[in-house]
Order: structure tokens, then C-alpha cells, then sequence
């Protein structure tokens, strides 16, 4: 029995580490509501979403039963059998659930156990049936099918239904409050008020309370039974309070609806969430206890494991407190909830997904589905609601940081809203589904019905969506498959097989925590270009200027790293150098994105002297994509195995990297410095490297007509010359569009001096 104490033991372990991954993932559904809109400073909503999990802790929830007796039938397992599913499934939860949270993807941690329990007890089932001889078709005694196919099926219905009512309620909210809300608020606001408090009021009672200790079942009936009743009278309550307030102290009523939807949906999360995490530990020691008061341990069936049991309120509230401190200091939660938030937020901006051509052909269908029914409405009709779905009423209030929110506060309390209805509602009927998959659905919803998926960015949300999707369907398969794997090697080879894997759960989950701080770092690169947070225009030239030198100076680096690689024929460090291609490239679209944000700022100014950021964003991306197509040139002659360069090739492209490092460099450096710029001496290093570059051209003849050079050899010879004289024209152009920058900043600087001087004298 002492492996089992170990294995026992184990599973404690395993618990709290699944429930920091487990939290990390599902912190989305109770926060982006509330961090999306900036409702409040980030600390206020972090205390309401902790104290709601504490409040759900205490709460017992059936989903302890699925632990025990929801997937497979434990009167045909006896306890080491168990003990193989329950660790198989703890080990494949923490695997996966880390994998998706340094993606930085929202997935369900109630499928995720379901699937796992599932692919382990069959894995297991298959093994008594074998050891048996019976016929395979006795596995349907071993397994709770009806249980499955119900939660697959909530998981299709919950998708569907959540994003269409998001849409719905979107669309109609938005149509009554425009996207220039404040002063209708006196009108409808106890209205919305009453009916949102009154839905999450109700969403508290039912999907919060419905097991707890303190309420008894003849109590829970009669509000299952009274549900309208409670409904009707929470509405009238709310709605006379929110409108007093509204009329006396112009109070923002969305604000309230907000934090108690975070509260709500945070206890939620904690009462029926938190069994995922400690459910199957706690099953394991309880098959080990009723295993240990029989006479013969080893050999006892677990029909104990049918019995419904209480929760233990001490474990309960250590693993709330576990739950809070990751909350506050998880990366990886952060990580996850930014990618909601940037599929679903109002303005244009960096995308973090890419185009698909299944995301183009569904954008293109929806479009020409619009386009029909535009046809169909009446024109007035058209013009009344294009008049009060007009987005550029939208205006970002900013925080006490100087952010803007992703969203308004009507949209925040429309998803809270809607989510806390649809989940409500499907409890009581006792569907099955998650709260993760209802949570993001509706926000992607409310933000198709908001016009944030536009004609700049619906390819790239799609694709995010459909990416999220994916990786739901995912879960559910490699769950399966994983815990499926992992049982049959643990109940196989025992001790020895729990140690190996324990070993490989450790090694991969440290090498997530590697990969995603990698991730973390290029993204605060990027965001770092970013003038989101700029308002005043002189700010936005400074930190352009700055960029621009800073990208100069990666393109150097990165251009003499191609040159070294191509010498050597090194494909392994050419693929790191196109990788750094690659996120320089993103440099140069935040760059124009910024210069953009620049001419917006100074929209109001002269246009002659506004005009030349235009030449900029031509000079910007045409030195990225000289810089790019240079190493993807190398790149692609290497890994066909072409032929190398010839030692006098070497030398005279070697001489080409000096003269054009040493360009970009003395740039990059005016630039971050802020120096007076030398045009003459940058002018000259250009001059030296065309002479440089028309001598080896003629060398290069002579060679291709001496046959020493190869036609492919010679067209990507070729190819970086003409690319290093475009970055060096265009690196000579910013040059001179930045002079002009420098000479009005040295201008306004004498003018002060001046002013500043005669001021004196007076």
C-alpha cells in the first residue's frame, strides 16, 4: 500500500499546481469585462474578483460528483485502478491547460477534466475487458456514454447560442444608447440597470448557490420554482434605485452593473470551477480511505464512491486562497485575457493573428450576406440605424494611467449581461456547458455587432476567433488521447512510470515558462513602438524618432548576421536570422501605424510641414522590405543546396556589409541622440558604397563570362547589391526628412532662448 500513499500524496501535489494553470486560463471569464472597459483602476477589480472567489469557495457543486461517478461507473474499478485514472488525468490537466495559457488561448477546464477522465477510464475499462476475455461491447458498462454525448452536445449548443444572443442584445443595446451613451443614461439607465442587476442577481442564485450548506433543497426549489417572480421583483427593486440615482447624482450606472458582474461571475467560477482542479485528488483519497477500512484493500470495489460527500470547507478555503494569489500574480492569466481583449476591441491596431484564406472566404460571405439584406431594408430604416450605430461617436475615456479601454462600458455590461443569462438559464435547465466557452463567445458577439471587426481588421479577429475554436476542439481530443496514453503506462509499469512522467510534466512545463517569458519580451518590444497612450504631438515625433533609429540599428545587426550566415552556408543561424526578419518587419508596421497616429495628432497644424511623413512610411517600408527580401534571398538559395560564395565574392560583399553597417549605424545613432545631423558625412558613406557596388558589378561580369559564377549564384549576388543601394537611398531620404525635424526643433529652441533673453533685459 505504500506506492499508494505515495500516489495519494502526489495528487495533493498535483492539485495546487492545477489550480494556478487552472485559474491562469479562467480568469478571462470574470475579468475582460471589467480590465477590457477599465471600469475601475486595475487593483479595485482585482479585490472584487478575489473577494467573489472566496464567496464561491465556500460552496459545495455537483461537478465533485463527475469526479467520482460522472464519466465511468466505480462499482466495476477497484482502487488501484482508480488511482492510474486519477493521476493520468492530473498530469494530462497541468500539461495542457499550460500549454494553452502560454499561448495565451481561453479554453474550458470543465471539458478539459471530462475528456480526460473519459480517455483514462476507458483506457483502463479496455484493460479489464482484455484481462476479462469479454466482448468489447461490455465497455458501455464501464463507461457513463449518456453523460458524455451531453456535455459534447452542450459544448455546440452553448457556442451558438452565446454568440448570437451576444450579437442580438449588441445590436439592440447599442441602437437604444448609440455609441454617445452619457445622456440617454437619464432616460433608460434604471431600466438597463434594473434589468441587468435583476439577471445577475438571479445568475448569483442559481449558478452560484445552488449547493451550498447554508440553503436547503426545499429552499433552492422554491427558487428554481419562483424564478420569474424573483426576476420581476429584483427588476422593479433596481430599476427605482438605478433611476434615483441616475436623476440625483448622475452616477454611471453601467459602473455599478460591471463590479457586480465581476463579483458574480468570479464566485460562479470558484463554486463550480474549482472542482476541476481538486475534484479528482479528492476522489483519489477518498477511494484510498474506503480502500483502507476494507478488510482486503487491494481487491475492493469502489460502490463507496457513489455516495454523495461533503466538502471539506478547511481544503476549500486553502484552495481559494491559492486561486487569489494567482490571480494577482500569474503572467500567463495576463497573457490570456490579452488575447480576448485584442480580438474584441473597439479600435485598429497591432493584430496578433494573421490572415487564413477559411478567415478571408467567411469575411467575404458575410459581406455579400450584408450586402443582400441592405438591399432588402428600407433606405429610412437604413439611415436610422446607420445613424445610431455610428462608431465615430465612439470616444475612449482614458484612465488615471492614460490608457484607453478596449471597449465602452455599455458593451462590458452587455457581456456580463448576457453571459450570466445564458448560463442561468441552461443550469436550470441542467444543460451542460462552460462558462469559458459562453464568456468568450459573447464577446466576440458584442463586438461583431459593434462594427470592431471592420473591413482594417475583421481577417485577422476572424482568424484569432477561429484559432480559439480550434483549440477547444483540441482540448477535447488530445485530453482524451493524453490521459488515455498516460494510464495504460501508469497502471502497467506503476512506480516507476508515475516517476518518469512526473519528471516529463516538470521538464515541459519549465520549458513553457522559458518559451512564454520569450513571447512576453517580443510582445513588450513591440508594444514598446506603440504610441496607443500618446496624446500631444510633439510626444509622438520624439518617440518616432527614437523607433526610427532603433529599427535602423536591428536592421544593421541583422543584415551583418545574414552576411556572416551566408558565408558559412549556416541554414540553422540564417533561420534565426529570418526569424528576426520577421519581427522587424512588425517594427516597421508599428512605425507607420505610429506615423499615422502622428499625422492624426497634428491633423490641425501646417500640411506642407506634415506632408513628409508620407516620404517617411515610403522610406520605412522599403527599407524593410529590401532587409527582408535579402535573407529570405539567402535563405531560399541555402536551403535548396545551391553553391556557395566564391572567395572573391566574400570579400567584395564583406566590404558592401561594412560600408552599409556603418551607414545604418551613423543613422541609427543621429536618430537616438538627437545630434545635429551630418547629411555631408552620411551623403559621402552612400557615394562609397555606389562606387563600391558599380565596381563589383563590372567584376562580376568579367567572372559570369569566365564561367566562375553560377546563374543562381550570380542572381542572388546581384540581388543583394540592388538591396543594400534601396536601404541606403531610402536611409539617406529619412535622413534628410528628419534634418528638417532637427533644424525646426533648433529653430524653436533659439526662439526661446531669444524670448527668454529679452524678457530678462526687461
Amino acid at each position: 500500500m505504500d506506492i499508494y500513499v505515495f500516489a495519494v500524496v502526489i495528487l495533493v501535489g498535483l492539485a495546487i499546481f492545477d489550480l494556478i494553470v487552472g485559474v491562469s486560463n479562467d480568469a478571462v471569464n470574470f475579468l475582460n469585462a471589467s480590465v477590457g472597459s477599465r471600469v475601475a483602476p486595475r487593483n479595485i477589480i482585482m479585490i472584487i474578483a478575489s473577494l467573489g472567489m472566496l464567496a464561491g469557495v465556500t460552496f459545495s457543486s455537483g461537478m465533485m460528483e463527475v469526479a467520482r461517478k460522472g464519466i465511468f461507473h466505480p462499482e466495476h474499478f477497484l482502487m488501484p485502478e482508480l488511482i492510474a485514472i486519477f493521476l493520468a488525468v492530473m498530469l494530462t490537466d497541468i500539461l495542457l491547460l499550460d500549454l494553452f495559457n502560454t499561448f495565451g488561448l481561453p479554453t474550458s477546464t470543465t471539458v478539459s477534466i471530462v475528456f480526460e477522465l473519459l480517455g483514462a477510464a476507458v483506457a483502463i475499462s479496455l484493460l479489464k475487458v482484455y484481462s476479462n476475455g469479454d466482448d468489447l461491447t461490455t465497455l458501455i458498462n464501464y463507461i457513463n456514454t449518456a453523460k458524455a454525448l451531453a456535455i459534447i452536445m452542450g459544448i455546440l449548443l452553448s457556442v451558438v447560442i452565446a454568440f448570437f444572443f451576444g450579437i442580438v442584445v449588441q445590436f439592440f443595446s447599442r441602437l437604444l444608447f448609440t455609441f454617445d451613451y452619457t445622456s440617454r443614461l437619464k432616460k433608460y439607465g434604471g431600466l438597463w440597470g434594473g434589468l441587468a442587476l435583476s439577471i445577475i442577481t438571479y445568475f448569483i442564485l442559481i449558478k452560484g448557490a445552488k449547493g451550498t450548506s447554508f440553503l436547503s433543497p426545499e429552499t433552492i426549489s422554491w427558487i428554481n420554482t419562483h424564478a420569474w417572480t424573483i426576476l420581476s421583483l429584483n427588476f422593479v427593486f433596481f430599476a427605482l434605485i438605478f433611476q434615483a440615482l441616475t436623476v440625483f447624482t448622475k452616477m454611471n450606472i453601467f459602473k455599478p452593473v460591471i463590479l457586480v458582474g465581476t463579483f458574480a461571475l468570479a464566485m460562479a467560477f470558484a463554486a463550480n470551477d474549482l472542482v476541476n482542479f481538486i475534484g479528482v485528488p479528492m476522489a483519489g483519497m477518498k477511494a484510498y480511505d474506503v480502500a483502507q477500512a476494507a478488510g482486503n484493500p487491494l481487491q475492493v470495489t469502489m460502490e463507496a464512491l457513489r455516495q454523495p460527500t461533503q466538502s471539506n470547507t478547511f481544503l476549500l478555503l486553502i484552495a481559494g486562497f491559492i486561486m487569489v494569489i494567482t490571480l494577482w500574480f500569474s503572467r500567463k492569466a495576463r497573457t490570456v485575457s490579452r488575447t480576448e481583449l485584442s480580438l474584441g476591441r473597439q479600435d485598429e491596431g497591432i493584430e496578433r493573428f494573421g490572415s487564413s484564406l477559411f478567415s478571408r472566404t467567411v469575411v467575404r460571405m458575410v459581406y455579400a450576406t450584408f450586402g443582400g439584406v441592405n438591399r432588402i431594408i428600407p433606405v429610412p430604416v437604413r439611415r436610422i440605424i446607420s445613424r445610431r450605430m455610428d462608431s465615430s461617436l465612439y470616444v475612449s475615456a482614458r484612465d488615471e494611467e492614460g490608457k484607453a479601454p478596449s471597449f465602452d462600458l455599455l458593451r462590458a455590461s452587455v457581456n456580463l449581461v448576457v453571459a450570466s443569462a445564458v448560463v442561468s438559464f441552461a443550469t436550470s435547465m441542467k444543460l451542460p456547458l462552460s462558462t469559458t466557452y459562453v464568456t468568450f463567445m459573447v464577446a466576440m458577439g458584442t463586438s461583431l455587432s459593434d462594427q470592431a471587426w471592420g473591413r482594417e481588421s475583421a481577417v485577422y479577429r476572424i482568424t484569432g476567433v477561429l484559432t480559439v475554436i480550434g483549440g477547444w476542439f483540441f482540448t477535447a481530443l488530445v485530453a482524451f488521447t493524453i490521459s488515455f496514453v498516460f494510464a495504460l503506462i501508469i497502471h502497467l509499469f506503476k512506480l516507476p512510470a508515475i516517476l518518469i512522467l512526473l519528471g516529463l510534466v516538470l521538464f515541459l512545463i519549465i520549458n513553457s515558462y522559458r518559451y512564454h517569458f520569450q513571447r512576453e519580451e517580443e510582445t513588450a518590444e513591440v508594444e514598446a513602438f506603440s504610441l496607443k497612450n500618446v496624446t500631444e504631438a510633439d510626444t509622438a515625433v520624439k518617440m518616432t524618432f527614437n523607433q526610427t533609429g532603433m529599427f535602423l540599428k536591428e536592421i544593421s545587426d541583422t543584415l551583418a548576421l545574414c552576411f556572416e550566415a551566408s558565408f558559412m552556408e549556416d541554414r540553422s543561424r540564417l533561420r534565426d536570422t529570418m526569424a528576426k526578419a520577421d519581427k522587424i518587419n512588425n517594427w516597421a508596421d508599428v512605425i507607420v501605424a505610429n506615423i499615422f497616429k502622428t499625422l492624426f495628432l497634428s491633423s490641425r497644424g501646417d500640411p506642407l510641414e506634415t506632408q513628409k511623413y508620407s516620404h517617411t512610411i515610403r522610406a520605412v517600408k522599403a527599407i524593410s522590405e529590401s532587409h527582408r527580401d535579402i535573407i529570405e534571398r539567402v535563405m531560399n538559395h541555402f536551403d535548396n543546396f545551391h553553391t556557395g560564395f566564391i572567395d572573391i565574392q566574400k570579400d567584395e560583399l564583406r566590404h558592401v556589409k561594412t560600408q552599409i553597417n556603418r551607414l545604418l549605424w551613423n543613422t541609427s545613432i543621429m536618430l537616438l541622440s538627437r545630434k545635429k545631423v551630418d547629411l555631408g558625412y552620411i551623403e559621402n558613406q552612400r557615394n562609397r558604397l555606389k562606387t563600391l557596388i558599380d565596381e563589383y558589378d563590372r567584376n562580376q561580369i568579367r567572372r559570369i563570362q569566365d564561367a566562375e559564377s553560377k546563374t543562381r549564384l550570380s542572381i542572388l549576388y546581384y540581388g543583394i547589391m540592388e538591396d543594400c543601394m534601396r536601404i541606403a537611398e531610402h536611409t539617406m531620404d529619412l535622413l534628410l526628412i528628419f534634418k528638417e525635424s532637427f533644424q525646426a526643433d533648433e529653430d524653436k529652441f533659439r526662439d526661446q532662448i531669444s524670448g527668454s533673453r529679452r524678457f530678462t533685459r526687461n
